[in-house]
């Protein structure tokens, strides 16, 4: 009857949404406004031991699929992919960069930390390739694991030498298939791998006396 036809209209309908909240295809036919997040980031403790230095962070390098403010997928058959109706604020490298500059500045090992490019002297450079930022699926259906990944060199600009070379990462498993689960994912992996940088460069920092 009528209602039999209401409710398997309405069954078709919350399937069709539900589907939309998973990762998507590349081939999205919405027209309407994606949902847009931003990292924002944990609050890092003055750690003190300030140098007179003053370090530049690059944009991140990384690949056209990462560079880019869609969110990055990876499928159970090692496929990629974006997830549908979501979006960052920004492309993700300059999202990255935007993290490590707030995290070195509050840690306090440099008189100033500032974003490259940029007008100010600097002695340092932090140069960075974004090479994950992605959600993982091991299973359809199942929740992800976002992973990221940053490849870092720190650079004395004075002497035109590398300080040191690593890799930075992050990883950590969504509470569950849906879009703020997948959100506070990233920003638990990104904190991980930012964490991680801070530490690094804050011990290779060059001492320096006045």
């Amino acid at each position: 009857g009528d209602r039999q036809v209401i409710a398997r209209a309405g069954m078709l309908l919350a399937m069709a949404l539900a589907l939309a909240g998973c990762a998507g295809s590349l081939l999205e036919s919405n027209a309407e406004a994606p949902d847009t997040y931003r990292l924002v980031g944990e609050a890092l403790a003055d750690r003190g031991g300030r140098q007179p230095l003053a370090l530049a962070v690059a944009r991140p390098r990384a690949t056209t699929a990462l560079d880019t403010n869609r969110i990055a997928v990876v499928q159970p058959d090692s496929r990629f992919d974006y997830f549908a109706g979501l979006r960052w604020s920004e492309a993700a490298p300059q999202m990255v960069q935007q993290q490590l500059v707030r995290s070195l500045t509050a840690d306090g090992r440099f008189e100033a930390v500032v974003a490259a490019p940029s007008r100010v002297p600097t002695d340092l450079r932090l140069d960075v390739e974004l090479r994950r930022f992605e959600a993982v699926y091991a299973a359809a259906g199942a929740p992800p694991e976002v992973r990221v990944e940053l490849q870092v060199s720190l650079v004395d600009t004075r002497q035109v030498r590398r300080l040191v070379s690593f890799t930075a990462t992050g990883a950590a498993p969504a509470g569950a298939d849906g879009r703020a689960a997948v959100v506070a994912a990233f920003e638990r992996a990104t904190n991980e791998a930012v964490r991680g940088v801070v530490d690094q460069v804050r011990s290779a920092a060059p001492a320096v006396t006045r």
